[in-house]
């Protein structure tokens, strides 16, 4: 066990009907003008936009809103937003929608409290942020967890960068989760949100160099949780309680919880679909499950201890004659899972066909955004990277 750090702060107000309590919570938090920032029509169409804006007007609070952000959020648009929002005066971001949102949010309350730089800097890791104006989040969909985490990704759409930053000041201060309005979601989004869900949680699993316990077995029963109810969801969408469970993991799977006393997360996975996002805008939940198995089967013999752990715990497999049998019966289970639920487990069934010029590409780009090797369970060179993403063709 090491030596940790874990930082929550955002508070949950989570079931039925809570987005109601939107204005209060606002008012709360010390905001006077609110950038309501959302994406799609969905939320214009479902009411939630208007029943947030009736919160907010019943406790005194003015806004303006943006709509328009789109999965893998823009870098464009969070300028759109900065703009805006200067313009308006704005104190507060509230994100209505999903962890695309949120992270968009997140970037404009960076660009707010440091108008003399550019936002950019940050994704670019040529500084960090000193000052973050307030951030608070409805949330639409069961995915990124960034309604609690310190992550925002951004991608620069001119340059086909996708990028990350995390800084504990963009943690929101509360998240309303109501679960009834992920209902409407199509089958694909919530999907992929469950792959999402678990890859925030198994990043931060399978590690090399000591692990805690207990979190381990927190760990394990979010996932064991997810593929439960990602089953159910898929036969049955409007299924209340699993929609609850899968919302309240999707927050757990990327607060740090899962990764406290370990050796530090992997992480490789992420950053290899960061470059698939960012050259070919594929959903993310539905990238990682993409690579992940090819990912597992390039490094499990370097973390074979995780894999047989993953196989008997999650996957709940009968053991093998060895080690590493068992270790491969679990990640075969895990692709059948990702089939059951419509998931991809390579980049063909993605929808993509990389040539080699572009896996180089990817491979030279993960490894700069790293900023060198990345890994726990296998430190993953360049041309280790390079070779993940062939597996996955």
């Amino acid at each position: 066990m090491h030596n940790f750090e874990f930082y929550a702060p955002t508070r949950v107000i989570f079931g039925k009907g809570t987005e109601m309590r939107t204005g209060e919570l606002v008012k709360e938090y010390g905001g006077s003008k609110v950038l309501i920032h959302y994406g799609g029509q969905s939320a214009v169409r479902s009411g939630l936009l208007d029943r947030v804006k009736a919160s907010l007007e019943a406790a005194g609070i003015s806004y303006v809103t943006l709509g328009g952000v789109v999965p893998n959020p823009h870098l464009s648009k969070v300028r759109e937003g900065i703009a805006l929002a200067k313009e308006a005066g704005v104190d507060f971001l509230l994100a209505v929608g999903g962890g695309s949102v949120i992270d968009s949010a997140k970037a404009i309350a960076y660009a707010l409290a440091e108008p003399e730089y550019d936002i950019w800097e940050l994704y670019a890791h040529t500084r960090k942020a000193k000052k973050c104006l307030p951030v608070a989040a409805v949330l639409t969909i069961a995915a990124a967890g960034s309604e609690m985490s310190n992550s925002s990704v951004i991608t620069n759409v001119e340059t086909g960068q996708k990028r990350a930053y995390n800084d504990n000041l963009a943690r929101p201060k509360f998240a309303i989760m109501n679960p009834e309005l992920t209902v409407t979601l199509p089958d694909y989004q919530t999907q992929s949100g469950c792959a999402d869900i678990m890859m925030h949680t198994m990043e931060r699993y399978f590690t090399n160099g000591g692990n805690m316990e207990l979190t381990d077995q927190l760990a394990e029963g979010v996932l064991r949780t997810v593929i439960k109810n990602a089953k159910i969801l898929h036969e049955q969408p409007d299924n209340y309680e699993a929609r609850a469970e899968v919302m309240w993991a999707g927050s757990l799977a990327h607060n740090d919880l899962t990764g406290c006393g370990n050796a530090g997360g992997d992480f490789a996975t992420h950053m290899l679909e960061h470059e698939m996002g960012g050259m070919f805008d594929v959903t993310h939940g539905a990238g990682l499950a993409a690579i992940w198995s090819s990912w597992a089967r390039y490094v499990y013999k370097n973390c074979l201890h995780r894999f047989v752990r993953y196989a008997l715990n999650v996957m709940q497999v009968e053991p093998g004659a060895t080690d590493e049998e068992t270790a491969l019966k679990g990640i075969e289970a895990m692709e059948d899972f990702y089939r059951s639920i419509g998931m991809p487990t390579n980049m063909k069934e993605l929808g993509i066909a990389p040539t080699e010029e572009q896996i180089l590409e990817m491979a030279e780009g993960c490894y700069r955004a790293a900023g060198g090797p990345k890994g726990s369970a296998k430190l993953l060179q360049v041309e280790d990277m390079a070779a993940v993403y062939r597996l996955a063709r």
